[in-house]
């Protein structure tokens, strides 16, 4: 009998991720990369067996002990060995070969463990793999549903949209043409009301007119009678062969003919209807012209007038009559302020103000009281008596300077009483404006 040591061999087996084993017929571990499992069977000896192992003293004096094989199955063609050891129960796929001449069996074991792990994870990065997908496409269905859903609102919206704006429309149209009819009716309005306007000014000239009638009548009367007495004493001068005095007479008669032939053509134009036209006004002209329509009023109430105006005035944006107007209106105003009175002065100054005029008629009256300024412009407002006036003539005076692109204010007095400033653009001479 030679015997022979194979430590050498099974050192060679150990430290591999895989066992092996070596099993004799009898199906004990002879050789083995793991010490715990030599000198044990794999499965229940006979009693042959157990004679000829004490008959040979094959493994001397040791005993077979059990080996620690769990279950011993085949699956899909694989054979699975579960043994037990210090960690618990392991897994191990099984591949043995025969040893025919020696009847011995080699067995390598390799761990299941790493494959399963390895499977596990495949498995479950599969499942995500799978879950993602499934909830991509989810995320797509719901998507695709949302975005149908979307399409869909937005189809009603559209629609709803449409109906709206062609609601909307008609509302506007029907609005349009409400506006268009209410438009043309306040044009209509407007025309009217200037129409009205037109003949409230002119009412109003024609009552300045006749409150001016008596006192005219008194002046007219006057040179009247001295025309008469000149026209005899001429006559007479002339019988008696005195030329030269004779034509001093005659020369007075013509003076005192031309300057009643002025005050009727001043009373002729005042009381015609104005052009619509503005043109450059001299305000000088303008003043004279107010200062004799007036000037029976101011006689009759014993005003005296003082004109301050600047040398090279400027001419302004307006109208001859309207201007004449406006304050022929302020004069009467102010001498009727100033009637009965002590101090009965009434002064009206123009400047030149940059690119503009202003003129300020003021008096030395009773003034406006605080409580009425901010009325005084209303129409038909008046401080005067019951049948001493309409209340129209600063209205219609405010009116007119706002037509000319000025302003009238109630500004305060120098002398005490009221004074009204006028503001009106300077024109240069020659210059034609648009229609008002």
């Amino acid at each position: 009998m030679v015997k022979v040591d194979v430590d050498s061999i099974e050192a060679t087996w150990g430290g591999q991720d895989y066992r092996v084993v070596t099993l004799d017929p009898e199906g004990v571990v002879f050789l083995s990369s793991e010490p715990a499992w030599l000198f044990s069977r794999t499965r229940p000896m006979t009693p042959e067996g157990v004679a000829a192992l004490a008959a040979t003293r094959r493994y001397a004096n040791e005993t077979p002990s059990t080996f620690p094989l769990v279950s011993d199955e085949t699956l899909r063609g694989l054979r699975l060995w579960r043994v037990e050891g210090e960690g618990g129960v392991g897994e191990y796929a099984v591949v043995s070969q025969l040893m025919p001449g020696a009847g011995w069996t080699l067995s390598v074991l390799q761990d299941t463990a790493p494959a399963r792990a390895q499977a596990l994870t495949v498995t479950i990065g599969a499942v995500l793999a799978l879950a993602l997908i499934g909830m991509a496409l989810a995320a797509v269905r719901q998507r695709r549903a949302r975005l149908r859903d979307r399409l869909v609102m937005q189809a009603a919206a559209q629609a709803q949209l449409e109906a709206r704006v062609e609601e909307r429309t008609r509302e506007l149209a029907e609005v349009n043409r409400a506006l268009g009819a209410e438009v043309a009716e306040r044009r209509q309005a407007e025309e009217n009301l200037r129409r009205a306007q037109d003949d409230l000014v002119q009412a109003a000239k024609l009552a300045a007119l006749g409150q001016m009638s008596a006192a005219l009548g008194h002046e007219v009367n006057q040179p009247l009678g001295a025309l008469r007495n000149y026209a005899e004493n001429a006559a007479t001068l002339l019988d008696r062969g005195r030329a030269p005095v004779a034509r001093a007479a005659i020369d007075r008669i013509l003076s005192m003919a031309d300057r009643m032939g002025a005050i009727a053509r001043r009373l002729h134009t005042f009381g015609r209807r104005p052009g619509q036209r503005l043109q450059p006004v001299d305000i000088t002209e303008a003043v004279e012209a107010a200062r004799e329509i007036a000037g029976a009023r101011l006689k009759q109430t014993g005003a005296t007038l003082e004109i301050d105006i600047s040398e090279g005035l400027p001419c302004v944006i307006g109208g001859p009559v309207r201007m004449q107007q406006v304050l022929v209106n302020l004069l009467t105003n102010a001498a009727d302020a100033v009637a009965g009175r002590e101090d009965r002065r009434i002064r009206l100054a123009a400047r030149a103000e940059g690119g503009a005029v202003s003129l300020v008629v003021e008096d030395s009256g009773h003034g406006v009281p605080p409580e009425i300024a901010a009325r005084i412009f209303d129409p038909f407002f008046s401080t005067k008596g019951v049948g001493n006036g309409l209340g129209l003539g600063l209205s219609i005076s405010y009116n007119i300077l706002k037509d000319f692109g000025g302003d009238l204010s109630l500004v305060e007095s120098g002398l005490g009483g009221a004074a009204f400033r006028l503001d009106l653009q300077a024109a240069e001479v020659g210059t034609r404006l648009a229609a008002e």
